[in-house]
């Protein structure tokens, strides 16, 4: 992937993990370019289908497009940051702690790239008390 199409991924994201939206600088590794719709899926290298991830989110996303809605077991479209607003299917709660699926989609999305893995909800403690963090957008 040529590094300025990179670049324009990761500036559009303001250095962001678009699906945890954890800063890069929070996390001291860099970001990653991920397949909305993966390559093995039929997805491509166009900018309306890359997005910035943590590398956490790009893990546990994998080449997944879909999971289970917790609420209601239906098989549901993963966030696509693309194409949806964050705030129209996740909110924080927990003074920041925690994302909350409001969707379905949101639901199984927490899910599915453990928004809320042990790891990320101790750093966003720690975060949160040199209030670097939930981003304010």
């Amino acid at each position: 992937m040529p590094r300025s199409l990179r670049e324009q991924v990761f500036l559009r994201a303001r250095a962001c993990c678009e699906y945890c939206r954890t800063a890069r600088r929070l996390i001291a590794m860099p970001l990653v370019v991920d397949h909305v719709t993966p390559r093995s899926a039929g997805g491509d290298d166009t900018p309306d289908n890359l997005c910035a991830a943590c590398y956490r989110c790009n893990e546990f996303k994998g080449a997944r497009t879909h999971a289970r809605d917790p609420l209601t077991q239906a098989l549901v479209p993963l966030f696509n940051p693309r194409t949806q607003r964050w705030g129209a299917h996740f909110r924080w709660e927990n003074g920041g702690i925690h994302v909350v699926g409001l969707t379905p989609t949101g639901r199984a999305s927490v899910i599915a790239l453990r928004l809320n893995n042990e790891y990320v909800v101790e750093s966003r403690t720690l975060w949160i008390a040199q209030d670097w963090h939930p981003p304010h957008d």
